[in-house]
């Protein structure tokens, strides 16, 4: 049957309810509006209905798909008259077939009153009197007030609600479909470049509990690729940012707020209060302690990693013997080693478009739709629209990988407070007997030289090609744009054997920031 539809004819209310019946269902609710003699001390002769066919057709059925959606209930319908009806007769019927009868209940009572308040139907009533008016029209809501010239062809002003009609019209998602993604909780771990479509896309779908997690503020440099926000929100922190976001788009939506960053100890809390996880960090220990885990906890999670004009996506299915993260890089890379988007640049549509890959694989996982990626990595380089898929298999190793789980304590590890040295220039740290070793690359000291002379430049990647010719005695102090590649260069080298290598905190950017505060 069309679930919202008109007749001029008289309306059976066993018929209709009959064509609701379903053995699945065990409970029924029906909502019957009758033709009444009397309205605001005028007695009613009989009533005449007009209605906006095409707009009214197409609102009926979005109301009756949010009720589907809203309540979970497995069938409901509409029929409304339009013509001429006498007193007595039945003007409108809802019926609703589900599995409880709350559920039948809540969205009976849902769909009559928003058909009510945003179908274009108007009524026109006959008096004993002589006299007629429209009811439900602003202009001519009385008798005294009914403009015979007005055509009723505008709509009630009602705030609007959440449409998800165009995504139940597939066939793989329906009503039971809206229902899942109803009773889902979703995890996202990073509210940046990656997490800002994740995050918009499963909101927009009504996915019922949707937690977000980012320790960082939002600053001006985000904003090219992180279009959920505004100039206006600079500094603020972004988790509390894209929650409100959240709730401007969807109120559907329980969204939770966690301004932290994620550690050893809130990792676990945190995952196993969901069904699914997705990682939108920036960093591999966050990528690797998320990995580890939702191997223990058996939780599926969403990788994606963004490089300049290409990226990979990942899923890792636990819970169904899939390879993890470890089981395709053996050895976690450290942070640092490889730019993140503000060290290496990036156009602000590549991290967007593998967020979205990630809110779509989401979805099909969330939904059980068929081609879900699974057990090989996926690798697209967007500058020349190239796509290749990497097969992943598991190690035999795998039910070990939880087992070494990244400790994460603040932003670096433990040991990064032995690297690490602070200065207030470059010429204190000659001074101290540091040799300075620049890492960035060309183009970077081209643009922002270092504060001082004597500066040794060794682009990264050279440096760690070979053994760098360091003087044993000596101690180097190595600097980068923001201290990130530093470190983990830093951290690289003394593991092979070059203790007195350190790295300077915050970078170049540090040193600008304080010579911008003391002129």
């Amino acid at each position: 049957m069309k679930i919202f539809r008109f007749t001029r004819a008289p309306l059976d209310a066993a018929a209709l309810r009959a064509e609701l019946a379903d053995p699945a269902c065990g409970g029924y609710a029906a909502f019957e509006g009758w033709v009444r003699d009397h309205n605001e001390g005028l007695r009613v002769r009989h009533l005449e209905y007009e209605a906006f066919e095409p707009l009214a057709i197409k609102e009926g059925e979005r109301i009756i798909a949010q009720a589907i959606a809203r309540f979970g209930i497995e069938h409901a319908a509409c029929v409304h008259r339009i013509g001429d009806l006498a007193i007595g007769e039945m003007a409108v019927w809802v019926g609703v077939s589900a599995r409880h009868r709350d559920e039948a209940f809540l969205a009976c009572r849902y769909i009559i009153d928003e058909v009510k308040h945003r179908v274009p139907i108007w009524k026109k009533e006959h008096y004993e009197n002589g006299d007629s008016g429209w009811v439900n029209c602003e202009r001519c809501a009385t008798p005294a007030t009914h403009h015979e010239d007005h055509d009723h062809a505008h709509s009630h002003v009602r705030a609007p609600v959440p449409d998800y009609s165009r995504q139940m019209a597939l066939k793989e998602v329906g009503a039971a479909g809206q229902a899942k993604l109803r009773a889902s909780r979703v995890l996202v771990v990073g509210c940046g470049g990656l997490g800002v479509p994740v995050i918009s896309y499963l909101a927009g779908a009504g996915v019922g509990r949707l937690s977000v997690v980012d320790a960082d503020r939002l600053e001006p440099s985000n904003l090219h690729r992180q279009t959920m926000y505004a100039l206006a929100d600079v500094g603020k922190p972004k988790a509390e940012l894209a929650a409100a976001r959240v709730r401007a788009l969807n109120p559907d939506v329980d969204v939770r707020t966690h301004v932290l960053r994620l550690d050893s100890r809130t990792a676990p809390e945190l995952v196993e209060q969901h069904d699914l996880i997705i990682d939108c960090t920036d960093n591999f220990a966050a990528k690797f302690l998320l990995n580890d885990v939702c191997v223990e906890s058996g939780k599926p999670v969403i990788f994606s990693s963004v490089y300049q004009y290409e990226g990979q996506l990942q899923v890792v299915r636990p819970d169904r013997g899939g390879a993890c993260l470890r089981c395709v890089w053996p050895d976690a890379t450290r942070d640092g080693i490889v730019g993140n988007c503000a060290e290496a640049g990036v156009l602000g549509p590549v991290p967007g478009t593998f967020g979205s890959l990630q809110a779509f694989e989401a979805l099909k996982l969330l939904l059980d739709l068929p081609g879900q990626l699974g057990g090989e990595l996926l690798v697209l380089d967007l500058l020349t629209m190239s796509i290749s898929r990497v097969r992943a298999g598991r190690s035999s190793a795998c039910p070990e990988h939880a087992r070494r789980r990244v400790a994460l304590s603040g932003q670096h590890p433990p040991e990064a407070q032995q690297i690490e040295v602070s200065f207030e220039s470059l010429e204190q740290a000659l001074e101290d007997g540091f040799e300075i070793v620049d890492i960035r690359e060309p183009r970077e000291v081209a643009e922002t030289p270092a504060p001082a002379g004597h500066v040794r430049h060794i682009p990264m990647a050279e440096l760690l090609h070979g053994m760098p010719a360091f003087t044993p005695s000596g101690k180097s102090l190595l600097v980068c744009a923001s201290g990130r590649r530093s470190l983990a260069a830093a951290q690289e080298l003394r593991s092979r054997g070059l203790p007195s290598v350190y790295s300077l905190h915050g970078g170049i950017a540090a040193l600008n920031q304080k010579r911008r505060m003391l002129s």
